[in-house]
């Protein structure tokens, strides 16, 4: 599923395996499992770095269980525990008291996508892999926490519109264009390489980490709003 290791200042959330990732009942319990503890053991200058194995960070939903519920109807049903499963794992990366770094070395489609954006930093490879939001593709509606998140984290509003009403699939280089994404890199090593560079020069800055999570949340009130999230003032120590 997926695994915590703590290197020095730095998490390393990975998603195991060379399948799809697909954010099944139990992977979306384990990523919340992953960040609880993360958050537990969180001191000055921690930075979480996640990425994944094999050609997929995340390819979404785990739709294949969805559809062998037998009925139309018991999909639904079935899609909508994941979608309800999924949106504390959004919830908790904002309020996680750390840096958050995603280092995406392949495919990030739908909810996958997702997860890659509601990290602080998303560094993607460049030669392979794209971004995609296939849900118009798929005839679905978005949850309202997915629309909200794209509000939030994509500033352009053409990107936007591209992702979620055209079905756009993106490239790296086509997303740092777009401002989704911090920086594209050649390889999956590079890309890793990277990020853990990214997470090593935030770790060095020591910050509070209760402080840095409520600052990001109140960057974000209406997806916080939307995914339960209160914004609290924590008390400054200087």
């Amino acid at each position: 599923m997926c695994t915590l290791e703590k290197r020095g200042d730095l998490f390393f959330l990975t998603l195991t395996g060379d399948e799809e990732h697909r954010l099944s009942l139990t992977l979306i319990d384990s990523l919340l499992s992953a960040l609880s503890q993360a958050k537990s053991q969180a001191t000055r200058g921690s930075v979480l770095v996640t990425t994944a194995h094999g050609k997929f960070f995340s390819n979404g939903f785990d739709l294949g269980w969805a559809q062998a519920a037998g009925s139309a109807s018991a999909a639904r049903a079935r899609l909508s525990q994941m979608v309800a499963a999924f949106k504390p794992v959004v919830a908790a990366l904002l309020s996680v008291p750390m840096p958050t770094v995603a280092a995406v070395q392949g495919h990030a489609a739908a909810a996958g996508f997702l997860l890659a954006l509601s990290h602080d930093y998303f560094l993607m490879r460049r030669d392979r892999g794209v971004l995609y939001m296939s849900e118009v593709d798929l005839g679905l509606p978005f949850p309202d926490y997915f629309t909200a998140a794209f509000l939030a984290k994509i500033g352009s509003v053409s990107g936007r519109r591209d992702v979620m009403l055209r079905g756009m699939k993106l490239k790296g280089d086509e997303a740092v264009k777009l401002g989704i994404v911090e920086s594209a890199h050649d390889s999956a090593e590079s890309t890793v390489e990277a990020a853990v560079r990214l997470g090593e020069q935030l770790a060095k800055r020591k910050w509070n980490g209760d402080v840095y999570a409520e600052i990001r949340k109140s960057l974000y009130p209406e997806l916080c709003g939307v995914v339960g999230v209160g914004v609290a003032t924590p008390k400054a120590k200087l």
